[in-house]
């Protein structure tokens, strides 16, 4: 096709997140699952807002528009995606591009002032407690939210016109599974001097994290950490505000253990959410293990950490989801106290264990590149095992010493756990007897065993970021910091979520939210590690490719 202007061309091709037939289905089906939990959930959050009286006041009135933006957001991409995956057919006509486009910089620029509305509306709640409701008035919140409107369909007016103005080349293929704005003038032949002034760059990959799993996780998070909201839930759903309770039974006795929803009500859809995000989780990361067994290219140190990491991700969720879907269903809530020690032991293995190799493969990224001639030399075989193995050992050890010392102490009668699982620190809370030396021994392994790591993780990277400056190309910078870049994502995200629910925790003493927040560590984090591994990484994908093929 010959270069012209931009109403000549018929149509652009949405070449996806992958390519391969061979994953498509899993491709569609985690999409699927994604997109309906996030139109499920949020208009959950808008019935339960708009139907409860209660919750007619400025933050719920944002939250429910903040609610409707993210179904609009995701709908803008998700759909066409499902649909060209399930009809084998990767293309966008233009206008549908162009429309496309457009509703997509509405509502990501509308989502941005939304979430900035809701930050000042809590600086007036809390800084101005006494003036809040005259400040808040509604007239305020209905001008605020509709400027948010103006100001995006403007923003997104001026950028879509814009690239209506462009010619196009031949070459009219979109690496990404939608009409990204940056990826599409990009395609132009004429001058984008203009249009890269207002955009920034970005990959297909990075994006399924703000354009899928924020809007899907927004509504869980604000849910169940929010009791207004769940009572709302509660009475919307025709709940009499029942609370539902997990047993623990020890001895004769019996320890009750909150899951993260309250009403009975809720039970089905937790029940549904948290099974198929198990299922993600083990399927992903089943995955990634037989992938990275059945392809000889991939026995190098940097995947062999990766499938330990994968298998105990696995492993780390199986401790606590399955036994908690039991729960649910059977609505016998009760684990024997064999049961409860055996629970705490494995959990605090896996998670120790999940810190330590993500730690090595810290120093394995460290190693590759900044001393590339090296690396085969000292990431020998050899030293990958021994590191993996002394990995196993401290964690064995670590778990073992924690829980001989919880099987000394004895239980008060009020046996009640604010968590879905057994959780070290919330058993600790029940004990009638002296805890000090479990505390100390406690608090004194998360100092060593948390920010010891952490700061092996932090000097690795420094001296990595030192190595990359230090290439003279462009192109060899980026190669050697996307080697980096799904490691530092998933060290991110496990530092990240494990702090902030320990912190939010110690400040505000609420074990219900603590036990709610840790849904994004103990389950979230497993379960989008193979995805972040395996979306950017092409030597994973071709493995894939090539072990699906079969």
């Amino acid at each position: 096709m010959e270069p012209g202007n931009g109403t000549q061309i018929s149509e652009f091709h949405l070449l996806g997140l992958s390519q391969a037939l061979e994953l498509q289905p899993l491709i569609f089906g985690l999409f699927l699952s994604m997109y309906l939990i996030t139109v499920f959930g949020n208009l959950l959050i808008i019935l339960a807002v708009s139907s409860d009286s209660h919750l007619h006041t400025p933050m719920y009135f944002f939250l429910s528009n903040l609610s409707l933006v993210d179904i609009c957001f995701t709908s803008t991409t998700i759909p066409k995606m499902l649909w060209n995956i399930q009809t084998q057919r990767n293309v966008i006509t233009y206008e549908g591009c162009i429309t496309q486009m457009y509703f997509f910089i509405v509502f990501a620029g509308l989502d941005n002032f939304i979430l900035t509305v809701m930050a000042y509306d809590r600086f007036v709640a809390i800084c101005h407690p006494l003036r809040y409701m005259v400040i808040m008035n509604p007239q305020l919140c209905g001008l605020l939210v509709l400027v948010s409107w103006i100001m995006s369909v403007l923003n997104s007016l001026l950028e879509s016109l814009m690239v209506l103005d462009l010619r196009f080349c031949s070459d009219l293929e979109i690496p990404h599974f939608f009409c990204e704005f940056n990826q599409v003038i990009q395609l132009a032949c004429s001058d984008i001097f203009l249009n890269n002034m207002i955009i920034s760059h970005s990959s297909a990959a990075a994006s399924v994290m703000y354009t899928v799993v924020t809007p899907m996780l927004n509504p869980f998070i604000y849910s169940l950490r929010n009791k207004d909201i769940k009572k709302a839930l509660e009475r919307f759903l025709g709940s009499q505000g029942s609370r539902s309770l997990a047993g623990v039974a020890v001895g004769s006795q019996v320890v009750s253990k909150s899951s993260p929803g309250e009403a009975l009500e809720l039970q089905p859809p937790i029940f549904g959410l948290f099974l198929s995000m198990y299922l993600i989780t083990v399927f992903g990361n089943l995955l990634i293990i037989l992938a990275i067994s059945s392809d000889s290219h991939l026995h190098t140190p940097m995947y062999f950490f990766l499938s330990n990491l994968s298998l105990v991700d696995i492993c780390f969720t199986s401790t606590t989801i399955p036994k908690m879907l039991v729960n649910i269903q059977t609505q016998s809530k009760v684990i024997t106290y064999e049961g409860c020690i055996t629970q705490m032991y494995f959990y605090t293995l896996f998670v120790v264990l999940d810190n330590f190799i993500l730690t090595v493969m810290a120093y394995d990224r460290f190693v590759a590149i900044c001393h590339p001639l090296h690396y085969m030399v000292i990431m020998n075989p050899r030293l990958c095992g021994l590191l993996v193995l002394v990995s196993w050992m401290i964690s064995v050890l670590i778990s073992l010493l924690h829980s001989l010392m919880v099987l000394r102490l004895s239980f008060c009668s009020d046996l009640e756990i604010p968590h879905f699982f057994c959780e070290l620190n919330h058993v600790l809370e029940l004990a009638c007897s002296d805890t000090i030396l479990n505390n100390i021994m406690l608090y004194f392994l998360i100092v060593l065993l948390g920010g010891g790591p952490l700061a092996g993780i932090l000097y690795s990277y420094s001296k990595i970021v030192s190595c990359i400056c230090g290439i003279p190309s462009a192109q060899g910078k980026y190669k050697a910091f996307s080697t980096c870049a799904s490691h530092l994502s998933v060290v991110s995200l496990f530092y990240g979520t494990s702090l902030g629910v320990y912190l939010s925790s110690a400040a505000t003493q609420n074990a219900h939210s603590s036990a709610t927040a840790s849904v994004m560590y103990t389950v979230v984090t497993p379960m989008l590690n193979p995805f972040i591994y395996s979306l950017r990484n092409n030597d994973i994908k071709r493995a894939l490719q090539r072990f699906l093929g079969r």
